[in-house]
């Protein structure tokens, strides 16, 4: 497919103005300075059916989940009901002005509050902030309540403990915190070591930051012993629910314990998760650590029956972003819950459980499993019995696309000694048995293909419109405009074979 600069034709355009129409206006009074810089890129001239053919046909090359099975394992890529896109798209929620008066929102501030009543019911917490932006906005904010508590406390700690099996940004969050991160490793089984964290839990470690069921896909079984552990030594437990799509209607996680719950809204209730947003990193805390939340909140005055914006107070650690939060992602995820109820929620986790313990059961004897037993709403199986044939697991991935299948997650998790060539399937709640037979009679016939033409997995994909690029370099030398192609192209026209434009 070329690109819209080649399409390009001196002298034709999409418009037409009157010849006048500038005659009393300085262009530069219309036009920021760089628009008309006499040294700007040249741009396509093409008409507006050339633009409109373009961008449609390129619409078309992208895969989503309106076109099919999206199993990104630790992420939750499920399909969401349409109303509620709908319903978040309705005029009064997308013109509501964050500076408007309070009882010109009232709707939206009550939204707001019942969703935090919800969201307290599910998880067992006492209070929730809607206002981070996405996962790791909410676990740095969940860090700096921890972390405020014990300030607050005048018991200054310094460490966080971390599972070498959490979810990938919890170091980062705890680091950009000011903690230093000790790492917890896993035991054979896959889940925290229990004698290794007694060892490193002591009165200058803050707690623990839990992904549960974690990266692997494994609930911790020692739940109870881990919290006699964190909490002995005056610490604190952070649940990361990233993975809440396995436990949702199933267990609470204040119920065993946990201090601080985070949640990805744009995951487990209802938004699309990825292309870059928006999200919902809602973080619900215990009453004991509620005067630490980010201000403000909403709340009801019961007497004049109205919903208003409240101070958190002195010991709050203030503000973490401007206005509201993303307010369309708090409208699919009330009107999800509401219409799933107590039931459907509990169902969504049972199925999404079933799936990939089938999924798990049916692909184990072609891809051995990081670790053979029962898992939560995902599976992390292993390539690395192919690498014999000079097949990697990259090498699989590509080879689904010519199946027309997105590919799983690869090389995650990637801790040592038992994490090599990694692919991590969750197929949620939102897949019918049909489309996973679909997938694992896929797989089957890859690993049927590994041995009978390693070739075939080596040079995939082969129907997609890029084909087989070099990673490496896609990576160091970025493709961001049109004089950059222009200028690899002729940098690399004998030195690279696999690069295809």
């Amino acid at each position: 497919m070329k690109l819209i600069f080649e399409k390009s034709v001196k002298g034709r355009d999409g418009y037409s103005l009157p010849q006048d129409l500038f005659e009393d206006i300085k262009i530069e009074e219309c036009l920021p300075v760089y628009g008309i810089s006499r040294d700007k890129k040249i741009l396509s001239e093409v008409s507006e059916v050339d633009v409109i053919r373009h961008f449609t046909k390129l619409s078309k090359l992208n895969y989503g989940l309106d076109d099919g099975f999206y199993p990104l394992g630790s992420c939750t890529m499920k399909y969401n009901p349409k109303i509620n896109e709908k319903l978040a798209s309705l005029s009064n929620f997308v013109y509501a002005h964050p500076l408007a008066p309070e009882e010109t929102v009232q709707g939206c501030l009550e939204i707001a509050y019942d969703l935090n009543k919800l969201l307290c019911e599910i998880t067992g917490m006492d209070e929730y902030t809607m206002v981070p932006a996405a996962g790791a906005h909410g676990e740095l904010t969940g860090v700096l309540i921890m972390r405020k508590y014990f300030i607050d406390r005048g018991d200054i700690r310094r460490k966080m403990l971390i599972p070498d099996s959490a979810h990938g940004t919890n170091p980062a969050s705890a680091a950009m915190a000011g903690f230093q991160v000790v790492e917890v490793k896993s035991n054979e089984r896959g889940t925290i070591d229990l004698k290794e964290l007694a060892e490193l839990m002591d009165e200058d470690t803050v707690g623990l930051m839990l992904t549960n069921p974690n990266t692997v896909g494994l609930y911790d079984e020692g739940i109870e012993e881990i919290e006699k552990i964190v909490h002995g030594k005056g610490g604190l437990l952070y649940y990361d629910g990233a993975n809440l799509n396995a436990s949702l209607g199933i267990i609470r996680p204040g119920d065993a314990g946990f201090d601080v719950v985070h949640l990805n809204l744009h995951k487990t209730f209802s938004t699309p998760h990825g292309g870059g947003g928006p999200g919902a990193g809602v973080i619900g805390v215990k009453k004991n650590l509620t005067p630490y939340l980010p201000t403000p909140i909403v709340a009801l005055d019961s007497v004049k029956k109205k919903y208003y914006w409240k101070d958190v107070g002195e010991k709050s650690i203030g503000m973490v972003r401007a206005f509201w939060a993303n307010f369309p992602v708090l409208v699919k995820t009330y009107a999800w819950i509401l219409s799933m109820g107590p039931d459907g929620l509990y169902n969504a986790s049972e199925t999404s459980i079933i799936n990939a313990n089938y999924v798990l059961t049916k692909l184990k004897e072609y891809y051995k499993p990081v670790y053979d037993r029962y898992c939560g709403h995902e599976c992390t199986l292993t390539g690395k019995e192919y690498k014999k044939y000079g097949v990697k697991t990259l090498d699989i991935a590509k080879r689904l696309m010519d199946y027309r299948m997105h590919p799983p997650t690869i090389y995650f998790p990637h801790f040592e000694p038992y994490a090599e060539e990694t692919i991590m399937v969750e197929p949620p709640e939102s897949e019918s048995k049909e489309m996973l037979d679909k997938f694992i009679d896929t797989m089957i016939k890859i690993s049927n293909e590994v041995k009978t033409n390693p070739e075939l997995l080596t040079t995939a994909p082969h129907i997609t419109p890029i084909r087989r690029v070099n990673d490496a370099l896609a990576v160091k030398r970025a493709i961001l405009t049109y004089d950059d192609e222009l200028k690899l192209k002729g940098e690399l026209k004998y030195q690279d074979k696999d690069i295809n434009f």
